[in-house]
């Protein structure tokens, strides 16, 4: 009970909203415990036709209440009895009587399961949207410690254990106690002593099973942890199948996959072992009931028409017992879904909106990072830096790997806030800003493209939510994708596959900067934008770049130094500082970092206004 009263506490919210179909449920929930004591005795009311007393003695009877004689005379109406002529009334109601009995109870049973079913369905639908958004509002820091696979096991795994605890265990835990009381209350209107002696064996089954409980919900936790582990195993090989084929890495994926398996199947045969101790738990407590039914049957010379109406009451009596008893396994094995659940949904963002934030409704003067230092959990990563980016220049991001660069649009982009200082935008605090506001303020264009699985037209307008057809295509062809879209079947209402599947690695980076075009952002993010492209697409999308840098601020984040000499100034990180900062022809002609860097790139200064590479020589405007 206390874990049923946990889990009604968590979902309390959930099925306020679905009240009719709950009511509904437990109404005929009700009907369908009152139509099994029905059953019970209707079974007695048939077997006592076959040696019935007479009406006289049935009225004359003290010991029975004037709702019993009058149910009597009724019933003794409809159907046959021994020593009398059967007529049509009677032939109809021995037909009837047991059929409409057991029908009632199916309709009762049928009616209830299909509400809390609704109820069940619902309720989850609503938690899983609900986990999902949630998660969506969590920082980037959460997701940083989290797996792939738990993720997927929250949303999904968790979900449909709590969804089957609703529907099916929830739809036991309210019908079958009434079933339970109704069959005891016919037993007691048969013989009270006799249903009292029967059941006394009732409790101890609780001893058992409450063992039992405790082996399934561990169960549940091998099971959980299993399946996490192998999610997170296909989430990072499926989309990296080009890269396993190519390393031969077949067999050693497959065999990590065969480990987590072997768990997986550790976890459900012990689940499996606790559920399928409570059948004979349960009989054997049953039987020795039956056992002492029998012998006091037997002593107290009671008739055949009490004993097989005992007899089926007893077995009716303890087919609820048995789902009651597999729900309490069911319950524990929910319970650890729900507990991830909680975890999820008080989880609280480290970057967090003020109420009373500040909208952002245009870009005036510029950018500055102020004093910002900052740290991954316990690892430094940037430490006092000072920038300060005027609206309308471009400025370029250079350093070694962990040098910082990348922090620092993570830091304007406000997926995380500094540790110390600030950063603003025309002299307000990213931290008093509208965070929406913000972001819709920047335009990005990344290394990592992320095409959805949709049409054409709706990954590029995704960047700028009612952006009309119109809007698409100009910025479609402001970042040369036109072309090669309507060459799909479709056109712009081709879907692109599952990560993009149907088109070339430049096509995506085309379609991810007819994104920055469609937003029409003050403030533009390139980061690595050409880094993964050849040297002919990175030419081709370098002119579509210097497009959407037009009349815009740029910051540039770039291991390929070439691609940072049209920046109006270039900052050199180096373990969270800033080093150097300069023009691209005074780094290079210095001998700082940059040169050093730009060195071991084959970059050479030809003379003031041009560089070269070991492949091209690429002029600067001066």
């Amino acid at each position: 009970m206390h874990n049923i009263a946990n889990i009604l506490r968590f979902g309390a919210p959930y099925l306020r909203r679905y009240w009719l179909p709950f009511l509904l449920g437990v109404i005929f929930s009700m009907l369908y415990g009152a139509s099994n004591g029905a059953v019970v005795w209707g079974t007695k009311t048939i077997l006592d036709r076959f040696n019935p007393p007479s009406i006289e003695a049935v009225v004359s009877d003290s010991h029975l209440s004037r709702m019993e004689k009058v149910t009597y005379k009724v019933v003794d109406q409809w159907l046959p009895r021994t020593g009398r002529p059967i007529d049509g009334r009677q032939i109809l109601g021995g037909l009837l009587f047991l059929p409409l009995l057991v029908g009632l109870r199916g309709l009762g049973q049928y009616l209830s399961s299909i509400f809390m079913a609704s109820m069940g369905e619902r309720t989850v639908n609503d938690l899983r949207a609900d986990v999902l958004e949630k998660l969506q509002s969590l920082s980037l820091d959460y997701f940083n410690r989290t797996s792939m696979g738990d993720l997927l096991q929250r949303i999904n795994g968790d979900t449909a254990a709590l969804n089957q605890c609703l529907s099916s265990g929830f739809t036991d835990s309210v019908k079958e106690p009434f079933s339970m009381i109704g069959i005891a209350v016919a037993l007691c209107l048969i013989d009270w002593k006799l249903t009292v002696g029967a059941l006394v064996l009732t409790p101890l089954c609780l001893i058992p099973i409450s063992t039992l409980g405790r082996k399934a919900r561990a169960a549940a936790a091998i099971g959980i942890k299993a399946t996490i582990s192998q999610s997170s195993l296909l989430a990072e090989m499926l989309p990296s199948i080009r890269v396993v084929k190519a390393l031969n890495l077949e067999n050693e994926q497959a065999q990590r996959f065969r480990v987590h398996s072997k768990e997986l199947i550790r976890g459900k045969l012990k689940a499996v072992s606790a559920r399928a101790q409570i059948n004979p738990i349960i009989e054997t407590f049953s039987m020795l009931g039956l056992g002492l039914l029998l012998i006091y049957v037997f002593y107290s010379g009671r008739t055949t028409p009490d004993m097989v109406a005992f007899l089926t009451g007893m077995l009716f009596f303890f087919i609820p017992v048995k789902k009651l008893a597999s729900l309490h396994l069911l319950l524990q094995e929910s319970k650890l879904g729900v507990d991830r659940l909680k975890q999820v949904l008080e989880a609280e963002p480290s970057v967090k909106e003020r109420p009373d934030a500040v909208p952002l409704t245009a870009f005036h003067s510029g950018i500055r990072f102020r004093g910002v230092s900052f740290a991954y959990e316990e690892q430094p990563v940037l430490n006092g830096v000072d920038i300060e980016i005027a609206r309308g220049s471009k400025v370029g991001l250079a350093g070694d790997n962990g040098s910082g660069k990348s922090t620092l649009v993570n830091l304007l982009l406000r997926f995380y806030d500094p540790k110390e200082g600030a950063v603003e935008i025309d002299g307000l605090n990213l931290r008093d800003a509208n965070v929406r506001d913000l972001r819709r303020m920047i335009g990005l264009v990344s290394q990592e493209v992320v095409i959805f699985d949709q049409t054409a037209a709706v990954n590029i307008g995704c960047a700028k939510p009612g952006a009309t057809q119109v809007e698409i295509e100009t910025a479609a062809r402001q970042a040369g994708c036109h072309d090669f879209i309507m060459a799909l079947e479709e056109g712009y209402e081709t879907r692109l596959g599952e990560r993009g599947v149907r088109l070339s690695g430049g096509q995506r980076q085309r379609v991810s900067i007819a994104r920055a075009f469609v937003r029409d952002a003050p403030i533009v993010i390139l980061d690595e934008a050409t880094a993964s492209l050849d040297a002919k697409a990175e030419a081709d999308i370098q002119a579509t770049v210097d497009r959407l840098e037009e009349h815009r601020t740029v910051i540039c984040v770039a291991h390929r130094l070439s691609t940072l000499a049209a920046m109006d100034r270039i900052i050199v990180l180096a373990a969270g500082q800033v080093i150097e900062d300069g023009t691209f022809e005074e780094l290079l002609a210095g001998n700082g970092q940059f040169a050093r860097m730009a060195r071991q790139q084959g970059l050479s200064v030809a003379r003031p206004e041009t560089f070269t590479t070991e492949s091209a020589v690429v002029t600067v405007e001066a």
